[in-house]
């Protein structure tokens, strides 16, 4: 947890290779629903489908999915606490999914929080690909404000790379194998048009 929250201080994101152990990434990967959404872009209003944006298949994560999820979410509790304590973001809360790239699929260079609405300020992706190689592409491509590239993050088994939403575009180059992930978010809570922001 000191190397993470280190790693924030000084450059923004962190790269954790074995957050899980291959059996916990398995067990986790058996709590992957078989029916999966196809995934949109935006919030609320302004959510859209764009399949020259994104071509993934997800599933959002609750704890009833099973022990494992349950465990996981813990962990991502632990990761929003010392967050807090350190950075002050005051994180309110963590949503997830399950992401599924089938052969050929991919995710355009975007940034996770949304315009006029930014209340997504750390992302985390977990890997869950058995035996990945080079040849199965997939990779995710991190880069600065400026658009330099400054990441490239193979999406291997039990790795977790945890990153400030709003510094880092970034994209996936499409996959030549299937892919599963979970993208998740810590958010701050706001209120628009009266309304509190509450995730669901």
């Amino acid at each position: 947890m000191n190397q993470l929250i280190d790693a924030l201080f000084t450059q923004g994101y962190y790269v954790w290779d074995d957050f899980l152990t291959e059996d916990e990434v398995g067990q986790l990967r058996d709590c992957i629903p078989e029916e999966w959404k196809k995934a949109r872009i935006g919030r609320n209003e302004e959510v859209m489908r764009e399949s020259a944006i994104r071509s993934d298949k997800i599933q959002w994560l609750h704890p009833s999915m099973g022990q494992p999820v349950e465990c996981f979410l813990s962990k991502m509790e632990q990761i929003r606490l010392e967050a807090n304590r350190h950075f002050f973001l005051g994180l309110f809360e963590y949503e997830a999914h399950f992401a599924k790239y089938e052969k050929g699929d991919f995710y355009k260079k975007h940034l996770d929080c949304f315009q006029g609405n930014e209340n997504r300020r750390l992302t985390t992706v977990f890997y869950m690909n058995e035996s990945w190689s080079e040849q199965d592409a997939g990779e995710l491509v991190v880069y600065d404000l400026d658009d330099n590239e400054i990441a490239r993050i193979p999406p291997k088994s039990g790795r977790l790379f945890v990153f400030f939403s709003e510094q880092f575009p970034h994209e996936v180059l499409p996959t030549n194998s299937e892919r599963y992930s979970i993208a998740g978010w810590f958010r701050v809570n706001g209120v628009k048009d009266n309304q509190l922001d509450i995730a669901h």
